[in-house]
């Protein structure tokens, strides 16, 4: 039997042996060296250890957006005078007569040097990473070799976070032993702790999948060394995950109707809960779960909305009953959108905004916990965030279905597989910022374009005056010379239309991530029937990466698969 089918354990027992090193902590700071100073008010100023390495991660990023904002440098400034010796303090007081720049070349420049590195050094050091990759990246599982995710511990820095969020700058501190609990089977052999250091704890728990985890300073969350998604027990995950939003395929027109119903319902509670299910099912909104102030960025999804986030309009564009959507979603993405409604919902959403202010919750008496309760109701595991998946991939279906012309060539076939992908990250909201190569690659292409049509008009004289030399000579050496042409003008012909092809798809693609759909929406199964039916090589459209993470689905699927 293949490893995705082996014997179920029992409920919530999640493996009966675990074994690992442990995580692999990054080495410690190097010094800089004596020639590299940093500068206060025009004078070199010998900085103690652990001033410099924190001043060492601004100073990495000196040029960077982020160090241009006011609450990076604040949060930035505050932490790090919190790492100084009190002499330090007295001296270091404002962070604009600081002059990191000698230290920032020193980075860029050993930057490059690595770049520049001969074959041999660079050979050499895959080798040291891919030791450490052996010996720390693997576990014993239920007697499999399993790849572990993140092995390594996070390196200190400056936290980023996404969009504006509030804490950009704070220090995210070195992560050590002590910090850390180690999760193994009890007679497995225990990872042993870097030499002088030890855990935080070790316990034994075989309900969930981690292998070692901390407590991050900034935002305190627990983060976790997981499985490589390629592991059986991810694997696996991953196939129920789409499971589930298959069996929402049977019973979402039933769920339909009752929301539908709902709109009308005496309870105010039932009516907005119906209202932000139609949203989530046909926005593919994410849920919008309650979130502490000030701890993160602000931002909403579907039950967290405020009145300010949306507008209503009777009329606008030739159509009725438009509602203007306009907020930052997760990661601080912004959700633009207007979306002709059904009436009820539009009369609901006027009175869900009556008498209230701007900042006030659109749907008061609705939170995500009430929703999923709800929902888990209509269908045993099923979620808000179900649906999305659901949508995503019933798209993906759809899209293939109506795009792909069986008699198009592959470069053809891809196309319509990256606009049905594309359709799928437009309703996700799935954006990214137009990569900053675009122009130039853009410009690269068009040229070798240009060339090529140049071609494809000199194939097309040589074939001409190959053609004339036939009527006047009609021997067979002039036949095989036209023959020989016209093969020449097919290959560039073609070669032309695939350039052409490529150039529409970078066009159409510049500010729309397919990524995040293809890893983590869109059944996997979907992409390998329709790669089979076909013909078209799986790697085509997955990368080696993705290829390991969706070996369950590459395995098992035919190309009949209907999701």
């Amino acid at each position: 039997c293949s490893r995705w089918e082996e014997e179920k354990k029992e409920d919530g027992v999640k493996w009966m042996q675990l074994e690992h090193r442990g995580p692999y902590f990054v080495p410690p700071y190097e010094p800089l060296p004596k020639d590299v100073q940093f500068y206060y008010d025009g004078k070199p100023l010998k900085l103690s250890l652990a001033t410099e390495e924190v001043a060492t991660f601004y100073a990495k990023m000196l040029y960077h957006e982020y160090t241009t904002k006011e609450t990076f440098q604040n949060n930035f400034f505050h932490d790090w005078r919190k790492e100084m010796t009190s002499e330090e303090q007295e001296i270091i007081k404002d962070l604009d007569k600081c002059d990191f720049g000698e230290i920032h070349k020193y980075f860029v420049d050993k930057n490059e040097a690595r770049k520049a590195l001969p074959k041999e050094e660079k050979q050499k050091l895959k080798e040291e990473a891919d030791k450490i990759q052996e010996e720390y990246g693997y576990c014993i599982l239920d007697g499999h070799r399993e790849k572990i995710g993140n092995f390594k511990t996070e390196p200190p820095g400056l936290f980023r976070g996404r969009g504006e969020h509030p804490k950009m700058g704070m220090l995210k501190k070195r992560i050590m032993p002590e910090d850390v609990i180690i999760n193994c089977s009890k007679d497995s052999k225990i990872p042993e702790p870097p030499e002088g250091h030890k855990w935080k704890e070790v316990r034994f728990d075989n309900t969930v999948t981690w292998l070692a985890s901390w407590t991050e300073n900034i935002q305190n969350t627990l983060k976790y060394i997981m499985l490589n998604p390629s592991s059986k027990l991810k694997g696996e995950k991953d196939w129920q995950k789409y499971e589930v939003a298959r069996r929402l395929k049977d019973v979402v027109h039933t769920i339909r109707a009752q929301y539908r119903k709902d709109w009308k319902s005496k309870e105010i509670k039932k009516r907005q809960r119906a209202v932000a299910l139609y949203f989530i099912d046909k926005l593919a909104l994410r849920a919008g779960n309650e979130k502490e102030e000030g701890e993160t960025a602000d931002t909403v999804g579907c039950c967290s909305l405020r009145v300010e986030h949306i507008q209503l309009h009777p009329q606008l564009d030739g159509q009725e009953h438009v509602v203007e959507f306009d907020f930052l979603g997760k990661d601080s993405i912004r959700y633009y959108n207007k979306v002709s409604v059904e009436k009820p919902v539009f009369k609901n959403l006027q009175l869900f905004m009556k008498n209230k202010d701007p900042s006030d919750d659109l749907f008061d008496h609705l939170n995500t916990a009430f929703l999923n309760k709800h929902l888990q109701h209509l269908m045993d595991g099923l979620t808000a965030k179900v649906f999305r998946t659901y949508n995503a991939s019933i798209t993906l279906q759809e899209q293939l279905k109506a795009l792909t012309n069986p008699e198009d060539n592959v470069a053809g076939k891809l196309l319509s597989y990256n606009r049905a992908n594309r359709a799928v990250a437009i309703l996700c909201n799935h954006q990214r910022s137009i990569p900053k190569t675009f122009a130039r690659s853009m410009q690269v292409l068009q040229e070798k374009i240009d060339a090529k049509k140049k071609q494809v008009e000199e194939a097309q004289e040589e074939l001409k005056k190959a053609e004339e030399e036939l009527k006047d000579t009609e021997d067979a050496k002039a036949e095989a010379n036209v023959e020989k042409k016209k093969k020449l003008l097919k290959r560039l012909e073609e070669q032309l239309a695939k350039m052409n092809i490529q150039a529409t798809d970078k066009e159409e693609n510049k500010q729309i991530a397919l990524g995040t759909s293809k890893l983590n929406y869109l059944d996997p199964r979907i992409t390998v029937a329709w790669c089979k039916k076909f013909g078209i090589p799986i790697e085509r459209i997955y990368n080696k990466t993705q290829r390991e993470k969706f070996a369950w689905a590459i395995d098992m699927t035919g190309e009949d698969f209907e999701f």
